[in-house]
């Protein structure tokens, strides 16, 4: 493929790329924070390729309405082309990026003398119709059928070259890939992530994570915002939704004004509000709910240096069903700096943040006492209190590391989150009363020898105490990285945690702590040729644990398969097998009061398939499909409770035998299949005509299953299916 990478800025933070190969199907990509990539981003450019007896050649039209850039009489662009050769696995690139340079963006050329540049107000409106027919499986197995249409639109105004608008009105986002499936028997929520492109595109601005130790490849959810919280499943939906309540919250109307002033100030503001949701029973799901967040970023010295602010909102209308459980409002401000140093390799950064949550007794009550908090856990330093209405926390960050230059890179970094802190109602944490120092260490080696392309080692250590002192983790990890000439590479490494006296303050789900055992986690993975029609990869995981009573493996084969350039499909699998001997299982409060804080063994086995096709039949049509059959099955055994020295040092000495009053529950069993299938027609520049088909099957149980994989996914097919097609189609109008 041929990129073209465009700073209209000229900030050396921020671009565009745009991208064709040779059957004339292109991409565009946002670029933030030097090297951060946002695919989601969505241009409307053209571009045509030829090929003949030479090679072949590129010719784009890249509308200056579709760039952001000042509003000044002259300008220079940072500029840089780069040419992607598959079948040799290298970049050909003006100018030349260094690869032991930080950033991306900073490293590109300059085009200057750019004149009379149009700075007239350009306003691009997209209608769109959406059909929709739905059918719901019942525990009749007699779907429900419900069809319906709904008009929306998409607004973007450029009020300047470097200030848009952006609005969408009854937003539809039928056309976006379905959530994996996963079945979570941990304290913490799991993570999704974010598909609609109107919360997507942009996302470098509003992105303010916690929790990052690693600068260059930051892998943590957690963050100030998390988009998903807007339009979510309504809350009281498992307990009074029925197969006609939606199960995402319907969003009214969603706005953003983006910009950059001439000093290096970008900015954001983004405002959503979301319907309130009944029940068929009339009670209230999801209250009419205000979303809001602002970000700010001001740099400095040419973009190696800078601060950040962020501050978001969160008002809910009053609702008699659901005061008891959310919040009125909640605010939360955070404030970033980072600085780059010597010749750009170092960098420092830092980070603080204040939240404060309101709401009825009963609902700040809940946030003390859930998983987040735990103010109820006893012989710690923080105390529940039943009567407040409002709670305030604070969160902190310190880190520096070296990213370039040579072939050393390091990290440390100090967090601090209090037992307060509380950002879930618009952001992403999955606990508070948390401090933790982290080292990180590598050595990189680009430049190729006789055996590897490229390799790199590393280390990594990490500690972590809650707010009261108690050591939650003491681990270090080593892995190592290499890529051969043949295009193969190959990973391997391992964890080894428990190496200092080590407890778990959320294993009984906000009873006393319990002692953690050393565990040893080794793993491996192999990538193959990706240039090659058939292309393997083998990820493998184990855990060992509880002095050695706790066992885990992992599998994760898949294949990639090019079948010409316009088809190809990947599929994987993921085969898991947990012999978990702390797994927990209830707190049951006995008639004289006593909580009893229960563990069992669970053994369960887990087998999910991902299969993605792609098909290109042309440069404006497309086929996506999507589809995970997912089933997991558990049993329990060896029923225990805490013993009166949950903290001793030998595992056995933690847990007595524990008798249920009544029968417990002996295991469960989920089967879950979800498919999305859509057709891309983009008839015009801009306007597209969307053809969606989902496909979902789910059934849980309290029983274990003891058939056979085949019989296991037979009896997922045999349920009872739900199906949305949708008919989406969308003009874009530009002036």
């Amino acid at each position: 493929q041929i990129t073209i990478s465009i700073d209209s800025y000229n900030d050396r933070r921020t671009g565009f790329e745009f991208a064709v190969n040779p059957d004339g199907v292109k991409r565009d990509i946002a670029i933030y924070n030097d090297d951060r990539r946002d695919s989601s981003w969505d241009a409307v450019w053209e571009v045509e390729t030829v090929v003949d007896s030479l090679g072949w050649a590129a010719e784009f039209r890249i509308p200056l309405s579709q760039l952001r850039y000042r509003d000044a009489p002259s300008h220079a662009f940072g500029f840089g082309v780069i040419r992607d050769i598959e079948r040799l696995n290298e970049s050909v690139s003006w100018p030349a990026i260094d690869r032991d340079t930080p950033g991306f963006v900073s490293q590109l050329g300059l085009i200057r003398g750019l004149e009379g540049l149009t700075s007239s107000r350009t306003l691009e409106v997209t209608p769109y119709t959406v059909l929709k027919s739905e059918s719901h499986a019942t525990l009749e197995a007699d779907p429900g059928r419900t069809e319906s249409i709904a008009l929306g639109a998409d607004v973007k105004v450029r009020v300047t070259p470097n200030l848009t608008f952006d609005a969408t009105v009854n937003p539809d986002f039928g056309q976006v890939e379905a959530d994996p499936a996963v079945l979570n028997l941990s304290a913490f929520e799991t993570f999704l992530g974010e598909r609609r492109p109107f919360f997507v595109e942009g996302t470098g601005l509003y992105r303010f994570q916690l929790n990052c130790y690693i600068v260059v490849d930051c892998n943590t959810n957690e963050g100030l915002f998390y988009s998903r919280r807007i339009g979510r499943t309504p809350y009281l939906f498992n307990e009074h939704g029925e197969a006609s309540t939606p199960a995402a919250t319907p969003i009214a109307i969603a706005s953003k004004v983006t910009g950059r002033t001439q000093s290096g100030l970008s900015f954001g503001l983004l405002d959503a509000i979301t319907r309130s949701v009944d029940g068929v029973d009339g009670v209230t799901l999801e209250p009419r709910t205000n979303h809001a967040v602002f970000s700010a970023e001001q740099d400095f010295r040419q973009g190696d240096a800078g601060a950040r602010l962020i501050a978001t909102a969160v008002n809910r209308a009053d609702a008699e069903a659901t005061s008891p459980y959310l919040h009125s409002e909640a605010y939360l401000s955070g404030l970033g700096v980072r600085n780059r140093m010597f010749e750009g390799n170092y960098e420092f950064a830092a980070l603080v943040a204040a939240s404060r949550v309101a709401g009825t007794s009963e609902a700040i009550e809940r946030t003390q006492r859930n998983a987040v908090h735990y103010f109820q856990q006893p012989n710690d330093d923080i105390v529940e209190d039943p009567s407040r209405t409002s709670l305030g926390g604070h969160s902190a960050q310190v880190k520096f590391g070296k990213y370039g230059g040579g072939i050393t890179r390091f990290e440390t970094s100090i967090v601090r989150h209090s037992a307060g802190f509380e950002p879930n109602d618009l952001g992403y944490l999955r606990r508070a009363d948390q401090q933790d120092w982290s080292t990180w260490a590598s050595l990189r080696f680009n430049t190729p020898t006789s055996i590897y392309r490229w390799a790199q080692v590393n280390g990594n250590h990490w500690q972590t105490w809650n707010t009261s002192g108690t050591r939650l983790e003491g681990a270090v990890n080593f892995n190592g990285h290499m890529g051969f000439h043949n295009n193969w590479d190959i990973h391997a490494g391992g964890t080894v945690r428990g190496l200092w006296n080590s407890f778990c303050d959320r294993c009984t789900r906000g009873g006393p702590v319990l002692r953690v055992s050393r565990g040893l986690y080794p793993w491996f993975g192999l990538n193959g040729d990706s240039r090659r029609t058939i292309s393997p990869s083998v990820w493998v995981n184990l855990g060992f644990d509880d002095e050695g009573q706790t066992r885990t493996v992992s599998i994760e084969p898949s294949l990639n398969v090019r079948l010409s350039t316009g088809l190809d499909a990947r599929i994987g699998l993921n085969f898991d097998r947990n012999h978990d001997q702390s797994q927990w299982f209830g707190n049951f409060e006995d008639a004289d009061g006593v909580t009893h804080h229960t563990f069992a063994r669970l053994e369960q086995r887990t087998m999910s398939m991902t299969l993605r096709v792609n098909y290109t039949a042309a440069p404006d049509l497309t086929f996506e499909f999507y589809g995970e059959p997912f089933v997991s099955t558990g049993t329990y055994g060896d029923l225990r409770q805490l013993s009166a020295t949950p903290d001793a040092s030998a595992y056995a000495d933690r847990f007595v035998p524990y008798t249920p009053s009544e029968p417990a529950r002996t295991g469960f069993t989920v089967r879950e299949l979800r498919t999305n299938a859509v057709l891309r027609w983009e008839y015009l520049p801009g306007s597209t005509l969307f053809v969606v088909w989902a496909h979902g099957r789910e059934r849980s149980g309290d029983e274990p299953s003891s058939l056979g994989w085949a019989d296991e996914y037979r009896e997922l097919f045999d349920l009872q299916p739900d199906h949305t097609f949708l008919l989406k189609l969308a003009y874009w109008f530009n002036r």
